[in-house]
């Protein structure tokens, strides 16, 4: 469960810019997590209490923001929603449609004091 590692990286974050910003609690973070993220967002919610668990986020509220998949087709051009990283256009049937968005993780927001 890779989704440990990455609140792990979230927390780490976190302390570096409460030392930059001069913060001392995390009330809430928003993390926007793509559909083509391969991050499994129940396993994430899951284990955000245990990761941030005698943290400066401990008690922080987590907000996910979930970012559809797209691509754009080489063959046609169109915008195309994606399911998956290797689905093909849905205009025209071809693959190769290059992802535009969808594939991040990242912290959105943060609340703090």
């Amino acid at each position: 469960m890779h989704e440990i590692s990455l609140l792990e990286s979230v927390l780490e974050t976190l302390e570096t810019q409460a030392k930059q910003q001069n913060f001392t609690q995390v009330k809430q973070i928003s993390l926007e997590i793509g559909a083509l993220s391969c991050v499994a967002v129940d396993a994430l919610r899951f284990g955000f209490d245990v990761v941030m668990k005698n943290s400066l986020a401990e008690n922080a509220e987590l907000v996910i923001i979930e970012v559809p998949g797209r691509g754009q087709c080489s063959r046609c051009g169109t915008i195309v929603e994606l399911e998956t990283l290797h689905d093909p256009c849905s205009e025209c049937g071809a693959f190769g449609v290059t992802v535009t968005q969808g594939e991040q993780m990242r912290i959105k927001e943060l609340k703090v004091v």
